[in-house]
C-alpha cells in the first residue's frame, strides 16, 4: 500500500514564461508579455476573447482522468442529486500569490488563477448526449459557455470560461454513463504580474504548486480520478531593461562662459557673477538607476574641482541635474537642477513612471562668483579637469 502511494504522487510540470523589453513604438505600455506558447481554445478557437480577456490556454495530455465507476442516473440516492458523483468541476479560480526570485536575490509577487477548465473526453457510442438538453455547450453557472462544444457521439471538446472566485460547476445527466475518460486536460489562467519598471534586469524564477483529485484544488468529484496528484507551474520572468544616455557630438567638452559670453567684462570691465553651461543630453530608461561624479581633481570634498596647473590653483565645479517629464526621485517628485555628488547622496535613486524613449534633460556645469573672482586676478590662466557623470542600473 505505501508503494502504490508512492506512485501515484507523481508530478506534471508547466513552463510558463513572460518577458519585459520597452517597445519604443509603445512606451505607456509597461507590462510583461507572456511568451508561453500555448495550445488549446484560446490560439485555435477563440483568439480574440481569450485576448480581450486577459487569459492563456494549455492544452496537455500528461494529465488525465479515469471514472472508476459508472455515472449512474440521478447520480443514485434519496434526496437532492449528489453532484460528486456525476459530472463536475472545481477549480482554483481565486488568486493565488507566490515569489518569484532574481539570480540577485531580489523577491517580486506573482499572482495567478485557473480562468478557464476543458477536456476532451470520451464515452461509448451515443454517450456523448446523456446531458441532453443542457450539453457541455451550455457552461452550467458559475462557469460562462464559450460556444467550444465540437465532437461525435463517442467523443468531445469543450471548454467553459471559469470566473473569479467561482465554485463548483456541474451537469446533471439525464442517461446513465457507464464509462467515461477525461483523455486530456485542458485550462486557461490568468497572471498578475509585478511592476516591470520597479524590478532589476535579469531573470526571475518561481513555482506555485496545486494538488489534483477529489477534493484538492483542481476536483472533478468522486468518480473521476486522475493518473496524476500534482501540478506544478514554473514560472520564468525575463527584465530586459533600456538605460542609454546620448550626449550630442562634441557634448562631452563643456566649456564654461558668463552670461551673454565674455563681452561684458572685455569691453565694460564689468566681472561675470558665474561662469557655466547647460549640457543637453537624451536618455532612454525604463529602469531605475543612481547617478554620481568620478573626478580628476578632488580632495575630501564631495566636489569636482577644476585646476590651473601654472599656479596650483583650484576652484570647486558644482554640477546638478534636471531629468525629462517620466523620471522622479525616489518620493515621486520631479528632477530639477538636483545637485550631483561625488558620494551619490541625493541621487540614489531615479525612477521611470513610464518607458521613458530619447527624452532631454541637463546636466548644468556651474563656477560660483566668488570663485569666478579668485580666476580672473592675475595674468590669464586656464582651468581645466576631468569629470565622469555616472548612470547605474544597479540599484
Amino acid at each position: 500500500m505505501l508503494w502504490l502511494v508512492t506512485l501515484c504522487a507523481t508530478a506534471a510540470t508547466q513552463e510558463i514564461s513572460a518577458v519585459f523589453k520597452p517597445d519604443p513604438s509603445n512606451p505607456m505600455q509597461n507590462k510583461f508579455v507572456n511568451t508561453t506558447p500555448q495550445s488549446g481554445v484560446c490560439p485555435g478557437h477563440m483568439p480574440a476573447r481569450c485576448e480581450a480577456l486577459g487569459i492563456f490556454s494549455i492544452r496537455t495530455w500528461d494529465i488525465n482522468f479515469t471514472a472508476n465507476a459508472p455515472l449512474l442516473l440521478n447520480h443514485v440516492g434519496p434526496g437532492p442529486a449528489d453532484v460528486r458523483k456525476g459530472v463536475m468541476f472545481k477549480v482554483p479560480s481565486e488568486w493565488r500569490s507566490f515569489e518569484v526570485v532574481s539570480d540577485r536575490g531580489e523577491r517580486e509577487t506573482v499572482q495567478v488563477r485557473i480562468a478557464g477548465i476543458g477536456n476532451r473526453f470520451d464515452t461509448l457510442p451515443g454517450g456523448t448526449r446523456s446531458w441532453a438538453p443542457r450539453t457541455f455547450q451550455f457552461a452550467p453557472a458559475p462557469c460562462v459557455s464559450t460556444g467550444m462544444n465540437t465532437g461525435s457521439s463517442r467523443y468531445l471538446l469543450w471548454f467553459w470560461i471559469v470566473p473569479e472566485g467561482a465554485g463548483t460547476c456541474s451537469l446533471i445527466h439525464v442517461l446513465e454513463v457507464p464509462q467515461l475518460s477525461y483523455v486530456n486536460f485542458e485550462y486557461a489562467y490568468e497572471l498578475k504580474t509585478p511592476n516591470p519598471l520597479g524590478m532589476s534586469t535579469g531573470r526571475y524564477t518561481g513555482s506555485i504548486t496545486y494538488t489534483v483529485g477529489p477534493n484538492q484544488d483542481f476536483d472533478f468529484g468522486d468518480i473521476m480520478i486522475p493518473n496524476d496528484n500534482i501540478l506544478t507551474f514554473n514560472f520564468n520572468l525575463d527584465v530586459q531593461h533600456t538605460l542609454k544616455v546620448e550626449v550630442p557630438p562634441g557634448g562631452n567638452r563643456v566649456e564654461l562662459i558668463p552670461q551673454g559670453g565674455w563681452q561684458a567684462w572685455l569691453q565694460r570691465n564689468r566681472r561675470p557673477e558665474r561662469l557655466f553651461r547647460d549640457q543637453t543630453f537624451n536618455i532612454s530608461a525604463s529602469s531605475r538607476f543612481k547617478m554620481q561624479l568620478d573626478c580628476q581633481y578632488g580632495d575630501s570634498s564631495n566636489h569636482c574641482y577644476l585646476r590651473e596647473p601654472n599656479s596650483g590653483d583650484a576652484v570647486p565645479l558644482t554640477l546638478s541635474v534636471t531629468l525629462p517629464s517620466g523620471l522622479t526621485d525616489a518620493a515621486g517628485q520631479p528632477v530639477s537642477r538636483r545637485p550631483l555628488l561625488r558620494d551619490g547622496s541625493g541621487t540614489e535613486l531615479f525612477q521611470p513612471g513610464h518607458y521613458v524613449d530619447r527624452k532631454p534633460g541637463q546636466l548644468h556645469f556651474e563656477i560660483a562668483r566668488e570663485h569666478v573672482e579668485e580666476m580672473l586676478t592675475g595674468v590669464g590662466k586656464t582651468y581645466s579637469g576631468n569629470v565622469t557623470v555616472i548612470w547605474n542600473s544597479e540599484v
